[in-house]
């Protein structure tokens, strides 16, 4: 019942990878699975810069700079296996893997220059320098992904999806694990 849980799972919430000279059967197996994506947040951050400090070059140079993240996170499926599930009757413990961040992609039409203004004695920002300022953009975001609750929510939102896939299933009790972690979604 286990395995016939487990199969029923991962066909309905996984992508398979195929082989380009096998077809495998609709029975997918777990090393096939990639990430379940639960969550995905935009988020814009704004860089500004600003060289006019600096005292043997005369003028302003100031830009002001958007960029836009797309930052998905959930789980990785490959983390489940015939051990993190546990079946009495019309009861179920699953043990999941804790959620990550699958990927933070910034397009390039994601980054666009708000404002500039650059002195009659001084150069405009060159590509290295915007590019520059992306990079800086890009790091900052990376560093505030844990502030901004993204893997809590990941959690959330992998808990509901997996507790109302078992209650189709039938299971009147479902208890959700994050790998070591106490319950975190308890259905009855």
């Amino acid at each position: 019942m286990q395995k016939l849980i487990l199969i029923i799972l991962v066909v309905l919430i996984a992508c398979s990878k195929k082989d380009k000279d096998e077809e495998k059967p609709g029975i997918l197996t777990l090393r096939e699975m990639s990430d379940l994506a639960t969550v995905e947040y935009t988020v814009t951050k704004v860089i500004k810069a600003s060289d006019n400090k600096t005292w043997f070059k005369m003028g302003d140079r100031k830009i002001l700079m958007s960029c836009e993240a797309h930052i998905k996170a959930g789980i990785d499926m490959s983390g489940i296996n015939e051990n993190s599930f546990r079946i009495t009757d019309k009861n179920i413990e699953v043990v999941l893997p804790q959620p990550k961040v699958i990927s933070v992609s910034i397009p390039p039409e994601g980054i666009k220059t708000e404002y500039e203004e650059t002195g009659v004695f001084r150069d405009k920002f060159k590509s290295q320098d915007r590019d520059a300022l992306a990079t800086q953009a890009e790091q900052h975001i990376r560093k505030s992904i844990d502030s901004l609750g993204i893997l809590n929510q990941a959690k959330i939102n992998t808990s509901m999806f997996v507790t109302g896939f078992l209650k189709r299933l039938g299971y009147e009790n479902i208890v959700i694990k994050y790998n070591g972690s106490f319950p975190q979604n308890s259905m009855q």
